[in-house]
């Protein structure tokens, strides 16, 4: 059977979800996946970025990082999207590129991808999960297959316990709060998972 293609799609701000992407990727080759880690368009001006100084910094720090489009979702088996909440809802540059997606999803080329989520905020109560299960109703329109993580392994608990996807929330100091490293690693190895029971009952 051929590896499951997995992408990690994500969208940061000051790096938390660029670090929890890198732990998915890792994760996935760890699983003997190929894998894409890919950031979503900025819509925000330069000018607000270069007023904050963490912000300019993650942007230069992840400028070599390709900006994911329509063919890598066509491409990919598997995908894990990370994104930071905005008033408990998606960020607008991830909701921006799911909202272009109407051309492969017309084709029904968006069905049967095997998708998980997963999110931070500013505090333990700032919409995490609300944004992963928004993010989830969108992928069931697509017609995809839903890998939450639910409660399959103790790296879960150890992150705070979230059964929708991983979640972190952003200290004062501009880092995670929860030790939550496994947690990703135990989300994007199951996703590669299904996504080989997947294709090898296709095959």
């Amino acid at each position: 059977m051929e590896k499951v293609k997995f992408a990690v799609i994500y969208y940061s701000m000051t790096g938390i979800n660029y670090q929890l992407a890198k732990w998915a990727a890792e994760a996935a080759q760890e699983a003997g996946a190929e894998v894409r880690i890919l950031k979503v368009h900025e819509l925000a001006p330069e000018a607000a970025i270069n007023n904050n100084p963490v912000w300019r910094a993650n942007v230069e720090a992840t400028k070599d990082i390709a900006e994911a489009t329509s063919e890598d979702l066509d491409w990919a088996d598997a995908i894990v999207f990370s994104v930071p909440t905005r008033f408990g809802n998606l960020a607008a540059q991830m909701k921006q590129f799911i909202d272009l997606q109407g051309g492969l999803w017309s084709k029904g080329k968006l069905m049967n991808k095997v998708v998980s989520a997963m999110s931070s905020a500013q505090n333990p109560h700032g919409g995490q999960e609300a944004t992963v299960k928004s993010l989830y109703t969108s992928m069931m329109h697509w017609g995809a297959i839903i890998v939450s993580p639910g409660y399959t392994d103790e790296s879960i608990f150890k992150a705070g316990g979230n059964p929708y996807g991983t979640t972190v929330t952003q200290g004062k100091d501009g880092k995670m709060v929860e030790d939550v490293k496994d947690a990703v690693f135990h989300q994007a190895k199951r996703t590669v998972e299904v996504a080989k029971w997947l294709k090898k009952g296709k095959e």
